[in-house]
């Protein structure tokens, strides 16, 4: 399949998503994105010092409130998401041991893929148990590797998995992180059309990942 095909598909996937009953205060998500040059490594920052910084989510008053704050690039969008439970497809906003609750769109910076912000209940898992029930929970997820990490000053795991599926031309690269919280843990994904727009994103994540600190 054609990349730019592909791409015509993104709207229709958004729209099944709100559909499902993961809605958000101001828009949906991106689907299944294909892509290329799988390589699974966690991603290593070279990146936050070249990306300009925007807002800070997560605090009192931003689009999102999360146990969490961190800074956004420049540029890119988020949007509080709510799942409605019963809903038919609600399982497109759980995944594992964590919910759905924030995507930050990156088109308005010129790619297409989210950061997406996803939280569970308080337990005592550790960040890498979260981390790893995450990315099982993806049938569609390979080739992790799983790595001990930083998220600003707080202990983290780090994974860089590969995903694969029927509208993929070839695996796709996806990187996260997970934290734990006093309010639960938090997982913050980085998906995209395909690997190229992955790792332009990249410098994105990785602020994120470098600026994260306890609410």
């Amino acid at each position: 399949m054609m990349r730019g095909a592909v791409r015509a598909l993104i709207p229709a996937a958004v729209a099944a998503l709100a559909l499902a009953g993961c809605s958000s205060s101001s828009g949906g998500g991106d689907g299944a994105d294909p892509g290329k040059n799988g390589d699974s490594a966690p991603s290593k920052a070279s990146g936050s010092a070249a990306v300009a910084k925007g807002i800070t989510l997560g605090g009192a008053g931003s689009p999102c409130e999360l146990p969490v704050t961190f800074d956004l690039a420049a540029d890119w969008k988020p949007q509080a998401v709510t799942v409605e439970p019963g809903s038919d497809l609600a399982a497109l906003g759980e995944q594992g041991p964590v919910t759905m609750v924030c995507e930050v769109d990156a088109k308005p910076a010129g790619n297409i893929g989210y950061l997406r912000v996803w939280q569970g209940k308080a337990s005592g898992d550790t960040p890498r148990a979260v981390l790893e029930a995450f990315v099982k929970a993806d049938p569609n997820a390979g080739e992790a590797t799983y790595t001990e990490a930083e998220a600003g000053p707080l202990p983290a795991a780090e994974v860089g998995y590969t995903v694969s599926g029927e509208l993929l031309d070839e695996p796709k690269t996806e990187h996260a992180f997970a934290v734990t919280t006093p309010e639960g843990p938090v997982v913050v994904h980085l998906g995209g059309l395909d690997s190229q727009e992955h790792q332009e994103m990249l410098p994105a994540y990785e602020l994120a990942k470098k600026t994260l600190k306890l609410g």
